[in-house]
C-alpha cells in the first residue's frame, strides 16, 4: 500500500472532523519509515504501522479495524497512549452484523447460556494474569472508594468493603449471597469477620481460585458455580452483594424480582455498576474482545423505573465516577509496569487487550462518556 494511499484519507477527516474548532496534531509512520505529521503543532502521539495490515487499518478509518491492528501488532501507538484513546469518535464504528448477534441470544430465549461462555470468555483467563494490576489486598476487581486522589488502591479497597458491609446493617449470625464472587475480595473480607457468605460465580477459574481461597483461610463461605438468575434455595439472605455484575444482568425486572425472592423481609442489598447514557456507545472492539455478549453499562433511568415497580426500596445512591477513574488509571499503571511479565507469560495480544481496555476506560470516566454508581435496596418488613 503506496503512503499516499494511507495518508490522504486520515488527513481528509483530520481537516473534516476538526472545522471549526482546535485540532489534536499527531503522526502517522508508515511501514516505509515515513513520517507524516497531520495538523499543525507539535504530534502528541504517532500511529506506526508496523506493516501492511496495520496501514491498511488506519486508511480504513474504522475504529474496530485499528483495535485489532494495535491488538495483532499491526499498529503501534508512540507518545501520549491516552490523547490517542481520545479520539475515538475520530474513526467510524459501525457495524451492525455485532449488535445483532450481541442481542439476539435474548430473543431467542438462550440468555443465561450465553451469558456463561460470555463471562468465561472475559474471567477464565489465569487468575495470576488479574492478580497483575488488582490491589495486593483484596483483589477487588470493582472501584475503590478514594479519600484521596493519591491515597493507596489498598486502601481505596479497604473502605470500599468497609462500606459494602456498614450498609447492610447485618444482624447475628447473618448469611449474604454474593453475587459474583471474582476474586474472593467480599467474601474474605466478610468471611474473615465470621459472617457467613455464599458467593455465586460463572467462571470455572475463579470457582478453582476462590475454594482454594476459602479451604486455605478456613472461610464460613460456600462457592457455587450457577447463574445467579438461574439460583434456588429454600433459605432467605440477610442481605445480597453485586459488585460490578449488574453490567451482566441486563434484564433489570427479572434481577430485582430475583433479589425480593431470595432476601430475608427487611433485608437489604448492595450494588454498584458502570454505567452510560445511552444502551448503544460501547464500540464494537470492546464488546467483541472484552466483554462479550448481552454484557452492557448500567442504564440508570431504566433501572430505577424498574425498582419503582418491584418490591424493593431504594436506600441512597451515589456518584462513583471519580473513584472509577482512579482506580482503573492505577490498574493500568500496574499493567504497564508488569508488561514484561504479562507479554512473557499470556503474549503481547492479552497484554495490549487490558493495556487499551484499562486506560481507554480511566479515560472514559474522567471526560464523563462513562458513568458509575453504587446504590442500596432494601426489601421493605412484613413483604
Amino acid at each position: 500500500m503506496n503512503d499516499i494511499a494511507v495518508i490522504n484519507p486520515i488527513a481528509r477527516r483530520h481537516r473534516d472532523y476538526y472545522a471549526g474548532r482546535a485540532a489534536v496534531p499527531f503522526a502517522v509512520r508508515t511501514a516505509s519509515g515515513r513520517v507524516y505529521e497531520v495538523g499543525s503543532g507539535e504530534p502528541r502521539f504517532t500511529f506506526a504501522a508496523t506493516d501492511r495490515r496495520g496501514e491498511e487499518a488506519l486508511a480504513s478509518l474504522d475504529q474496530f479495524q485499528i483495535g485489532v491492528a494495535y491488538l495483532e501488532g499491526w499498529l503501534d501507538v508512540e507518545g501520549d497512549f491516552t490523547a490517542a484513546l481520545a479520539m475515538r469518535g475520530f474513526f467510524r464504528d459501525f457495524h451492525p452484523v455485532t449488535w445483532i448477534g450481541r442481542y439476539l441470544p435474548t430473543l431467542l430465549g438462550a440468555g443465561t447460556a450465553h451469558d456463561r461462555r460470555a463471562i468465561s470468555s472475559h474471567y477464565d483467563i489465569e487468575s495470576d494474569f488479574f492478580l497483575t494490576f488488582l490491589d495486593e489486598r483484596h483483589r477487588c476487581y470493582t472501584q475503590g472508594a478514594f479519600e484521596h486522589d493519591d491515597e493507596s488502591l489498598e486502601d481505596a479497597m479497604t473502605r470500599k468493603m468497609d462500606i459494602a458491609l456498614e450498609s447492610l446493617d447485618l444482624p447475628e449470625d447473618a448469611h449474604v449471597l454474593e453475587v459474583g464472587g471474582g476474586w474472593g475480595a467480599f467474601l474474605e473480607h466478610a468471611g474473615r469477620r465470621g459472617i457467613r457468605v455464599t458467593a455465586l460465580t460463572l467462571a470455572v477459574e475463579s470457582e478453582r481460585y476462590l475454594n482454594d481461597l476459602v479451604e486455605r483461610h478456613d472461610l464460613p463461605v460456600t462457592v457455587v458455580r450457577r447463574h445467579f438468575l438461574e439460583y434456588r434455595t429454600g433459605r432467605k439472605f440477610d442481605a445480597i452483594v453485586n459488585m460490578g455484575v449488574t453490567e451482566h444482568l441486563p434484564d433489570y425486572r427479572r434481577t430485582l424480582r430475583q433479589y425480593a425472592d431470595l432476601l430475608r423481609p427487611g433485608g437489604r442489598v448492595y450494588l454498584d455498576a458502570f454505567g452510560m447514557r445511552s444502551k448503544y456507545r460501547m464500540s464494537t472492539f470492546m464488546t467483541r474482545f472484552v466483554y462479550p455478549g448481552r454484557s452492557s453499562p448500567l442504564l440508570l433511568p431504566k433501572y430505577l423505573a424498574h425498582v419503582a415497580r418491584s418490591p424493593l426500596q431504594l436506600t441512597g445512591l451515589h456518584d462513583e465516577r471519580h473513584n472509577y477513574h482512579l482506580t482503573c488509571r492505577a490498574w493500568a499503571r500496574r499493567l504497564d509496569a508488569a508488561r514484561e511479565e504479562v507479554v512473557e507469560r499470556w503474549g503481547q495480544a492479552l497484554y495490549r487487550r487490558f493495556r487499551l481496555f484499562l486506560w481507554a476506560s480511566a479515560l472514559g470516566f474522567d471526560s464523563g462518556n462513562l458513568q458509575a454508581y453504587r446504590w442500596g435496596l432494601r426489601l421493605p418488613p412484613g413483604r
